[in-house]
């Protein structure tokens, strides 16, 4: 029994390339990691507890958006920033979360 298949039709994919299409290109990742960024220093330098949380919140919706290509310092480091606000802001004040409200 031969293999059915035509080897002339099999063609290996490719994902398309961001340069010919920019549409494809998701700024999700980069726009949560700045917003993780600011919030962490809002948290670190006002001691609001909520903005560090949302932060981390943030940074975790930066990482599960990004790429495996992409560099991954710069998530890592605005992660890091979001732990070390919510650490801080717990240092200072151990006192539960009041609503910002």
């Amino acid at each position: 029994m031969a293999d059915p298949r035509r080897q002339n039709k099999i063609l290996r994919y490719k994902p398309p390339s961001t340069d010919t299409n920019p549409t494809l290109e998701d700024p999700t990742p980069d726009y949560m990691n700045l917003l993780g960024m600011i919030f962490s220093m809002c948290g670190l330098m006002l001691k609001l507890k909520w903005c560090a949380w949302i932060a981390v919140y943030c940074s975790f919706i930066s990482f599960a958006n990004s790429r495996s290509s992409e560099d991954t310092k710069q998530m890592m480091s605005s992660f890091m920033l979001s732990i070390s606000a919510v650490v801080m802001s717990y240092l200072q004040n151990p006192q539960p979360m009041s609503p910002p409200w």
